[in-house]
């Protein structure tokens, strides 16, 4: 696979993007929402006796919430990168070309994967600021960084970051519509958001181990997706079964 060909691709996917402001801003929404809006939540918990004791409870399940948001931003992208081309009649052009189905597949996940974890590195160091700001005087000391957020700002968030990427660009793959494509691919959020809950229910703590754990888990699927995807991409059917 020539990377150079694969850049190419995701360069041409950029500049259709930022022309399509609702799908390029998409990936912000969440990341400004969590990043600036839970801090005052924290900011307004914290006002009440007895907080401390259940801080680091509420922040850490608050943290995952960037897992679900590196799942969440790249929807947009990676849902319409295929059908999105095949409603715009863009697509069979570049299927036409030399460029193989594997340089033109990492060419689209490239160009998801960058915004998205890019905006999320950005939500997460605001939360982070904000977080230790308010906090500081009730814990006597700075919550972040620390190792739970380590994990999924580097291991955990960018592991989900590239399940949405494959599993949204397998949707988009076998989609003739657009919106049902983000619809489906938005369905990547659900295990994640009931890992969650449960931790909001304090069913399951977010420890370090257990997020480690859940990085080996979901990048086991990561690989399992990567493999239909590349089984599923099928340039030939594209171009001549797709109507």
């Amino acid at each position: 696979m020539r990377l150079s060909k694969a850049w190419m691709v995701a360069s041409k996917d950029f500049k259709t993007f930022t022309k399509r402001k609702s799908i390029f801003y998409s990936i912000f929404y969440f990341e400004v929402i969590v990043s600036i809006g839970l801090p005052f939540v924290i900011r307004f918990v914290t006002s009440k006796p007895g907080a401390a004791a259940s801080l680091p409870i509420l922040l850490n399940a608050f943290s995952f919430l960037f897992v679900i948001g590196a799942a969440l931003a790249p929807v947009g992208i990676a849902s319409y990168s295929l059908v999105g081309e095949k409603v715009q009649k863009s697509l069979e052009p570049l299927l036409a070309t030399p460029t193989t189905d594997e340089e033109i597949l990492a060419g689209k996940s490239i160009a998801a994967f960058l915004p998205a974890i890019g905006a999320n590195f950005v939500g997460v160091l605001i939360f982070a600021t904000l977080v230790d700001l308010f906090t500081h005087n009730l814990l006597g000391y700075f919550y972040y960084p620390n190792w739970n957020i380590v994990i999924i700002v580097f291991l955990l968030g960018p592991l989900a970051c590239l399940l949405s990427v494959g599993y949204n660009v397998l949707i988009s793959s076998r989609s003739n519509d657009v919106r049902s494509a983000q619809q489906l691919g938005a369905l990547i959020m659900l295990p994640m958001g009931a890992v969650y809950v449960l931790s909001e229910t304090k069913v399951l703590d977010l420890t370090t181990t257990n997020l480690l754990i859940g990085a080996a888990i979901v990048a086991v699927i990561d690989v399992v997706v990567f493999f239909l995807v590349k089984a599923t991409f099928q340039r030939e059917e594209i171009l001549t079964k797709w109507k």
